[in-house]
């Protein structure tokens, strides 16, 4: 494979996570070759990236002709028992067409970790830029853990395409979700959209209990586009950090994070709302418990593996537990709804997690992202209403902030 120029100390192509990474998304592949220019300079090309536009076709036919002799001598005896093989040079392409680094550092939990500006290829032909805000991890660089859109200040004049992204100042567009899988998870909420309604009219905020924080663009989505109170909680405290300072997330009345990790909490959560027991905390994270009061309308789940050499599994199977599903339940109110975003490596996988959910829930719905890897898992406490009128104020508000058709795509299994 050869490695995009000034690319090469990208953790996708310079670490080992980066390496499997690459070979799991070649199927059929048991020997991968990476091939690629030597930095620039000693700071290395990870710190800042801007794609060559002008005879990159040209260089890579010649480098794929000078180098075929090589990669025939890498090559193992057995390749050449039905003559001499074919060479074939596979190349990485995605959407990237600028990027700079912003910062990188390490958390207690999920290790080394980097936050980038990255400006995107827009679909259509539209003159106009497409610039976003990412969170990788080093353990998985392949994976985008958090990303955000991110505006340049019109104050600037930063909108013309004469600035590089390197000397452009940014501000967050908290109004859209433009992670793949986070508008389906809360389109899953027009399941429920009558009762969430209902409570609106009363003069209740509806609750949502976040297991996985990231860059808190799910917790800010419920809290400000829909009115929602949220709780979230996440396993490192970096990543909080982190989400404050790049992605705008920010602690209030109406949102509450704390440091833990989440499958412990809810059981905990469960435990302490059953007997009224917490166990072991900390006065700060009771009193966000108590300020909560009450049962979730909805438990959104976004966790996965951190072991790498699994691949990309979400979520954890230790989520997938009877006690932990029958503690998420248990923390619901009686038309409350679990969501789940899953990555299987395999449909065996899907196929289980499905039975274990169903055992313990009344109705199971589910949501292809349409990205050849996520599916979003609904499921509910008790049979739902039907919300397919339009004089639901919350399903209109859904609409307003979200695609529809992630709401007519939603099927029960």
């Amino acid at each position: 494979m050869l490695v995009p120029s000034r690319r090469e100390r990208d953790w996708i192509f310079s670490t080992e996570p980066g390496h499997f990474q690459l070979l799991l998304g070649t199927p059929g592949l048991s020997r991968l070759v990476l091939i690629g220019e030597d930095p620039v300079d000693g700071r290395g090309s990870g710190l800042g990236f801007r794609r060559r536009t002008e005879c990159d076709r040209s260089r890579r036919d010649g480098r794929e002709e000078s180098l075929r002799r090589l990669v025939l001598a890498l090559s193992p005896r057995v390749c050449f028992e039905s003559g001499v093989p074919e060479v074939t040079f596979l190349s990485y392409e995605d959407d990237l067409v600028a990027s700079v680094v912003l910062e990188v550092c390490i958390g207690e939990f999920v290790g080394e970790m980097l936050v980038e500006d990255v400006e995107i290829e827009r679909g259509g032909g539209c003159g106009e830029r497409e610039f976003r805000r990412r969170l990788r991890f080093k353990r998985m660089p392949n994976l985008v853990q958090t990303q955000v859109r991110i505006v340049p200040r019109e104050d600037r004049g930063e909108t013309e395409g004469g600035f590089g992204i390197e000397d452009m100042q940014f501000r967050i567009d908290a109004g859209v979700l433009v992670h793949p899988y986070l508008a389906p998870m809360v389109a899953s909420l027009s399941l429920i959209g009558f009762h969430i309604d209902e409570r609106i009219r009363k003069g209740s905020r509806p609750k949502a209990f976040c297991a996985g924080v990231g860059g808190g663009a799910l917790l800010a989505f419920l809290r400000g586009q829909l009115g929602f109170e949220v709780l979230g909680v996440d396993v490192d405290e970096v990543v909080l950090r982190i989400a404050r300072q790049y992605f705008g997330l920010e602690d209030g009345d109406f949102l509450r994070v704390v440091v833990g990790d989440a499958i412990e909490w809810m059981e905990r959560l469960a435990s302490w709302k059953a007997e009224g027991t917490l166990g072991a905390v900390c006065s700060h994270d009771l009193s966000v418990v108590d300020g909560i009061g009450g049962k979730f309308d909805v438990i959104m789940v976004d966790l996965d593996s951190s072991d790498v050499c699994t691949g990309m599994v979400a979520p954890p199977l230790e989520f997938v537990r009877k006690p932990v599903l029958l503690a998420a339940r248990s923390l619901l109110c009686e038309f409350g709804i679990l969501v789940i975003n899953v990555i299987p490596p395999d449909r065996l996988f899907y196929e289980t997690m499905i039975t274990e959910v169903r055992d313990v829930f009344h109705d199971l719905y589910e949501i292809d992202v349409g990205n050849g890897e996520n599916f979003v898992l609904i499921a509910t406490v008790a049979s739902t209403r039907d919300c397919s009128g339009n004089d639901i104020s919350f399903i209109m508000r859904l609409n307003s902030v979200l695609s529809g058709a992630y709401m007519d795509s939603i099927r029960k299994i």
